[in-house]
C-alpha cells in the first residue's frame, strides 16, 4: 500500500524521524478502548492517553534519518495472517502505566513481531530486547489509579480485536506531537 499523505509539509519537519510499528485500531476498536479507558478513576497528575494516540506498539524504531524512510518503509513489508486480539487484562505497572493487556499472545501476533523484528536487523536497525507484552497504554503517572469495578474482564467487556495490518508511525516533535501514519500493510 502506497504511504498515506498527511497535511504536514517535509519542510516543517526535522531530518530525522521518531518511528515505530504499531497495531492501530479501526474505529469500532478504537470505540472500546476510549469506553473502557473513561471507565478508570485516575489520580491527580495522570496523563490519561490522547484518544487519537491509542495502539498497541509491535516495535520501537526509535530515529530514523528521514532520508532512509522510504527504503525501511519497503523493507519492512513481510508476511501477514490477520488475527483477532482479545485485550482483557487492566494492569497498572511499574512506573505508573495503565494498560489494558492481552490475556494470551496469538500465535499470528507472535510470528508479526518475530517477523518485524527479522526485517528490522536485516535495515541494520535496533530491536528491542525485552519480551514482547502487548498491550494498549491508557494513561501514564497512574499510580495509585482505581481499575474499573470489574477489571478482568473489563466493565465493557473484553476487546476482541480483529487485526488485519500493521503501520509505521511517526511520533511528531513538539508540544503539539501527534503521531503520524506513515504507511499501512495488510
Amino acid at each position: 500500500m502506497p504511504i498515506d499523505t498527511v497535511a504536514t509539509p517535509q519542510s516543517d519537519l526535522p531530518a530525522q524521524a521518531r518511528l515505530f510499528l504499531a497495531l492501530w485500531p479501526a474505529a469500532g476498536e478504537h470505540a472500546h478502548l476510549l469506553q473502557y479507558q473513561q471507565q478508570w478513576s485516575w489520580p491527580r497528575g495522570a496523563s490519561p492517553v490522547r484518544p487519537e494516540r491509542l495502539h498497541l506498539t509491535l516495535h520501537f524504531i526509535g530515529p530514523l534519518a528521514r532520508r532512509r524512510i522510504a527504503a525501511v518503509s519497503s523493507g519492512l513489508q513481510v508476511p501477514f495472517m490477520p488475527f483477532t486480539l482479545q485485550l482483557s487484562h487492566a494492569e497498572v505497572w511499574p512506573r505508573g502505566l495503565a494498560v489494558l493487556r492481552a490475556s494470551a499472545l496469538p500465535a499470528a501476533l507472535a510470528q508479526l513481531h518475530a517477523e518485524l523484528g527479522r526485517a528490522l536487523q536485516a535495515l541494520a536497525l535496533p530491536v528491542e530486547a525485552r519480551a514482547f507484552r502487548p498491550h494498549v497504554t491508557l494513561a501514564r503517572r497512574a499510580a495509585g489509579a482505581t481499575l474499573p469495578a470489574t477489571a478482568t474482564p473489563p466493565a465493557a467487556g473484553p476487546l476482541c480485536w480483529p487485526v488485519d495490518g500493521y503501520v509505521l508511525v511517526e511520533s511528531l516533535p513538539g508540544a503539539g506531537g501527534g503521531y503520524r501514519i506513515l504507511r499501512r500493510y495488510a
